[in-house]
This record gives C-alpha cells, sequence and structure tokens, in this order.
C-alpha cells in the first residue's frame, strides 16, 4: 500500500507529524534525557520502558521489543491499514492529501458494505434521530421536562447529545429498514430484539431517555436509556455487541482524556449519570465503567494515561466495598489511589442536586483523601466510640488495614493518628500491629506454598528469556544491519560479501528493504524504510537495530569477522544437512551420491578456516 504515496509526501508528513504528540494522546510520556518514556500500551508493564525519541521520529518499548515510526504506532494501535495511519496524521496536521490516496484510504476501511460500519451508521442516525425527538418534538416533551427537573441544562443536552426513544414497538425499526439497514445485522448491533416466535424485530429502547455512549475515539458504539415511569429496568444499556465490549469502555474518555492530561489525575465514577453532573460542575476529568466493575483493561487504560485516580463511588457499603476492589486493581498497576468522600449517603449526581457543582468540585472532588484515612472514617460508622467494645472493634480494624501498608513511614503516622487520638501508648498499639503482621506473614505464606511451584517455574522461566545470549552469528548479523544504516559503503560490502544469505528470515527481510532503497540511491533511514515496511515484526525488529550504538567507522577487520561469524553458521547448517544426505545415500546403497557429497562437504569445511 505505501507505494500508493511518494516518498516526498510521506516524508512532509513526517517532518509536520509530532511523534511525541502522536502518541502522547495514548500513553502518559514523561521527558528523560532526549527522550520522552511511558508505560507501554501493547504489554503490560509498572516500570516505564516504552521510549519515544522527537529527534529520530521513533518508539521503541525496551521489554516487548514494539517499535515503529508514527504510522506503525497508529497500525499497531488502532488497527489501521498504513494508508489509513497515513490519512489519520496528515488529517490532524491539516496536510491534504491527493485524491487517489484518499480514495485508498476510504476503499481500505470504510466500504458500505461492510457490517462493522453499518452498524456505526445506524448508531450515528438513530443519535441525531432521538436527540430531534427531545428537542424539537411535542413526543419528546415529557423527557424534556423530566431532564430539566433533575438539572439538565439545554447545554448540557446538547453537549451529551441526549435524546429520547419513543413508546413505540416497531417505530425505530421500520425507520431502519427503510433507510437500508438489515434488521438481523441492527439486532446483533443491539438496536433491535428478534421476536420469540423469529417472525420479525421489535425496538429495543421504547419510551426512554438516551444517552449516546461513544467509544475512546468519539464513535456512538451504543446507547443507555433510563425509563421515565416505573419500566424497568430503571437503566438498560445496550448489550455486548462487535463495537461494545464493556469491560474495555469507560464512558466519556474520548472527551475526558485531554482533561485527564491537564489535570494528571482521572475520576471515576460508577456510572455516567454522576460523569454527566460532574463535568457540568467544571470536573473534565470523569470517566465511569458501564454497568461493570472495574476491570483489568479499564484500569491499563486509565495507568497509561495518567498515575492519580480519584475514586468517586457512592457512600453506601456498595459503594465501599466497589471502592475496596476498584482500589486493589489500580494499586496493582502502580497507580496512586485517592478517595472523593460523600457525606449522607448521597451518590455523586444527588450531592451536585442538592448543594451545587462548585461545592462538589472544592469539598469532594479537590478534598479527596488516601485510601487509608477513607478505610478509618468509613470503620467509625455505626461505632459508638465511647463504648469500650466498639472502640476497641474499631482500633483493631484501622490496625489490621496499617499492618497492610507497605511503608514504615505510612504505617508510623496512621499509628501515631490512632494513639493520640485515644490517648493509647503507641508502643502498645504496635505489639498489637505485630501480631496482625505475623497473621498476615503466615496468610501469605500459606498462600505462597499452595502457588510456589508455578510460581518459582513462572520466574525461571523469566529468568532463562532474560539471560538468554544471542549466537555469535545473530549478534554478527545485528551488527552488520546496525552499520548498514549508518553507512552505503557498508551496505555495497555486505551486499558483496553476504548479499540476502543473513541466517535469520527478518535479518534477510530486513537487509532485502536496504537493498532496495540503495539501489534506487535512496538513504536507508528508518524513516524510508518504516514507510515501505508493512510487516509489524520486521518494524520492530528496525527499531531495536537502530538502538544499536555503533560507531561512525566500520574496519575492514570488524567487518570481516561479522561476514566469517554469518557465512560460517550458514556453512554449518549446510554441513549438517548435506551429512544427513550423505548417510541416507549410504543406507541406500546409493554410493557414487555419497562420494559427491562427502566432497561438497569438504570444501564447505575449507570454507569454515
Amino acid at each position: 500500500m505505501s507505494k500508493r504515496i511518494p516518498d516526498e509526501l510521506l516524508e512532509q508528513i513526517q517532518k509536520n507529524a509530532d511523534i511525541v504528540e502522536v502518541i502522547g494522546e495514548y500513553v502518559q510520556l514523561r521527558k528523560q534525557g532526549r527522550n520522552y518514556f511511558g508505560l507501554c500500551p501493547f504489554h503490560g508493564e509498572n516500570t516505564p520502558s516504552f521510549s519515544v525519541s522527537a529527534d529520530k521520529q521513533i518508539f521503541h518499548c525496551f521489554g516487548c521489543g514494539a517499535g515503529g515510526n508514527v504510522f506503525s504506532f497508529l497500525r499497531q494501535m488502532e488497527g489501521y491499514s498504513f494508508i489509513e495511519a497515513v490519512s489519520h496524521v496528515a488529517d490532524k496536521y491539516h496536510i491534504d492529501l491527493p485524491d487517489h490516496v484518499a480514495n485508498a484510504q476510504i476503499s481500505s476501511s470504510h466500504q458500505e458494505d461492510t457490517a462493522d460500519h453499518k452498524m456505526i451508521e445506524a448508531h450515528e442516525l438513530l443519535k441525531k434521530f432521538y436527540h430531534h425527538l427531545l428537542v424539537n418534538t411535542k413526543e419528546g416533551q415529557n423527557a424534556l421536562d423530566y431532564l430539566r427537573a433533575r438539572g439538565f441544562t439545554d447545554e448540557t443536552i446538547a453537549k451529551f447529545e441526549i435524546g429520547y426513544a419513543l413508546d413505540s414497538w416497531d417505530f425505530v425499526t421500520k425507520f431502519l429498514e427503510k433507510r437500508g439497514f438489515d434488521p438481523a445485522m441492527m439486532e446483533k448491533a443491539g438496536l433491535l430484539i428478534q421476536r420469540e416466535n423469529g417472525t420479525g424485530f421489535f425496538d429495543r429502547f421504547r419510551d426512554r431517555v438516551m444517552f449516546p455512549i461513544h467509544d475512546h475515539h468519539g464513535t456512538v458504539v451504543a446507547f443507555s436509556g433510563r425509563s421515565l415511569g416505573d419500566q424497568q429496568p430503571k437503566y438498560m444499556n445496550s448489550p455486548e455487541t462487535p463495537l461494545f465490549h464493556k469491560s474495555k469502555l469507560l464512558y466519556h474518555f474520548h472527551d475526558a482524556r485531554m482533561h485527564i492530561r491537564k489535570r494528571e489525575r482521572a475520576v471515576l465514577f460508577e456510572g455516567f449519570a454522576d460523569v454527566i453532573s460532574a463535568v457540568t460542575s467544571g470536573v473534565g476529568e470523569s470517566v465511569a465503567t458501564m454497568g461493570t466493575s472495574l476491570t483489568e483493561e479499564h484500569v491499563k487504560l486509565l495507568r497509561r494515561n495518567v498515575e492519580e485516580i480519584i475514586l468517586c463511588y457512592d457512600s453506601d457499603t456498595a459503594g465501599y466495598e466497589a471502592t475496596m476492589k476498584a482500589s486493589d486493581l489500580l494499586g496493582k498497576r502502580g497507580c496512586k489511589v485517592r478517595v472523593a468522600m460523600i457525606p449522607d449517603g448521597l451518590d455523586p449526581d444527588d450531592y451536585i442536586r442538592k448543594y451545587g457543582g462548585e461545592k462538589f468540585r472544592n469539598d469532594i472532588i479537590d478534598a479527596s483523601v488516601t485510601l487509608m484515612t477513607f478505610k478509618m472514617n468509613f470503620f467509625r460508622r455505626g461505632k459508638n466510640l465511647s463504648d469500650e467494645g466498639d472502640r476497641l472493634s474499631y482500633m483493631k480494624q484501622v490496625l489490621r488495614e496499617i499492618s497492610r501498608l507497605n511503608g514504615s513511614l505510612e504505617q508510623e503516622i496512621y499509628m501515631k493518628q490512632l494513639a493520640g487520638e485515644f490517648s493509647i501508648s503507641l508502643d502498645s498499639l504496635k505489639e498489637q500491629l505485630e501480631l496482625f503482621e505475623k497473621q498476615q506473614r503466615q496468610e501469605a505464606k500459606s498462600t505462597q506454598e499452595e502457588s510456589g511451584l508455578e510460581k518459582r517455574r513462572a520466574h525461571l522461566s523469566t529468568q532463562v528469556r532474560r539471560k538468554r545470549l544471542r549466537p555469535a552469528y545473530e549478534n554478527a548479523e545485528r551488527m552488520l544491519l546496525a552499520h548498514m544504516l549508518k553507512s552505503d559503503d557498508v551496505i555495497r560490502k555486505v551486499l558483496d560479501r553476504v548479499g540476502i544469505e543473513f541466517n535469520i528470515d527478518s535479518h534477510r527481510a530486513l537487509a532485502t528493504y536496504i537493498y532496495a532503497l540503495y539501489e534506487e540511491g535512496k538513504e536507508p533511514t528508518p524513516q524510508h524504510l518504516m514507510n515501505r515496511i508493512e510487516d509489524d515484526v520486521i518494524n520492530q525488529l528496525l527499531t531495536d537495530i537502530f538502538m544499536i550504538q555503533v560507531g561512525d567507522e566500520l574496519s575492514e577487520a570488524e567487518l570481516s569477522d561479522y561476514v566469517k561469524k554469518v557465512l560460517n553458521h550458514r556453512n554449518l547448517s549446510m554441513i549438517k544437512e548435506k551429512e544427513l544426505e550423505r548417510a541416507e545415500a549410504e543406507r541406500q546403497k546409493d554410493f557414487f551420491k555419497a562420494a559427491t557429497l562427502a566432497k561438497e562437504i569438504i570444501q564447505l569445511n575449507r570454507s569454515l578456516k
């Protein structure tokens, strides 16, 4: 596909593009020296090993080996074709593409007859239709009055594109059919439901306020409908579809990402109604899970973008348990967790309607507390701390949580706080703490023994992978490729002496690309190569090779040594093959063939000297 786009145009796009800015929309990057580092979006990690070079306009992960330029990043991250990635960057930086390139981009991924495209088209159409019904028709007046009574302004309704689904069993079904949408496909998209007798379909959403749900790129992929009366369930979400995966999607993330980066924090809610209220209160960094608990996929997405997460869940027991589960997942991924505590048993939406957005922003979100402080406040609920029994119960609960803290300094702070509050000696609290810590160690030991063998095997496997030493011929090939990227003279010499006889397939493929540019009289820069290489494995190899530090000059002795190692390994492999052939020939009593192979083996052995 890359041949459709002239190299000069690709160079112009890359010169105008800022790879740090593009990748920064997906990964939280911090500058260290000349490069930027963050958590790799392609594999799970807690320590940043993902590097982006603004000078070289490439990225490389030292953990998993992923690498490439701005186009290959988008291809790996979004599943774009090469032309789609180029078009995305060109559009971002206001660069016009030739018609034949734009048309190729359209035909490569946005064909009218693809199922996903038709599903997206239907969602976008219904979003506009539902919104029109709400704000412009008498059928939607009741729903509009309901929203206004709950504090929704016209600006909020417009911003979140809220709509209304008619109280009809088949209006949307007929509406979509008239516009050429296949009802069976619309059922798979979650917009219709098939009748039990299999004779047709009916509307999934009826007489509900409709909230569009966008994916992380801003495309409408689902809806959530809020009932206006006693209709159950109160909230009805689209089911899982090819477009909508609740375990991966965070509501409002497409708009919140910029605010999250700016504020260096994300505020996580349990429901989208809370998000809408929070955003209208000035908390633009708000996101929510979609009717499901926080998942590993959600956490990975958040951690790639920010370190600090404020949990703002309901203040009841269920909200506490959800906070505990979420904080555990976030903590394991290296997130700094704080909790926004809402008093009076209210949920965030109720609090905002009762006290206003400014008070919510200042007294709840900006006044968030550490996770330990949140736990201590929760343990107080329902207890009379003047009563000795309740007081002892409270202190034991707090001490048990303190024993789970990793840092001794953090433990000391809360121990002193507890001792001061109840006029108890710090030493007596430390004695009790030691008992809890001993219990923790015993429980950990028991758990460790149960899974010890698996852990030791996994650790050993990891150590073996980390300590793997490349054979001499492989290192020699990598060094030759690294020097070839820096010198046309080295390319010519390697082409003459090695040609494409590299032993490793990916090395051979990369060398072939380098030779092709050399024959065209073009400099084999990583950018030129990446614009031609569509294979992600070879692109990763290229960035890996490019990270090798080599001198500007390659001596004849060093070059000869590398070439010898490469050719010797090839010849050794050929010797082994021919020895097996000779043994088979002798077994078949084909002595002429065996003698011929013996001569070839002698010649190959001589070439090793």
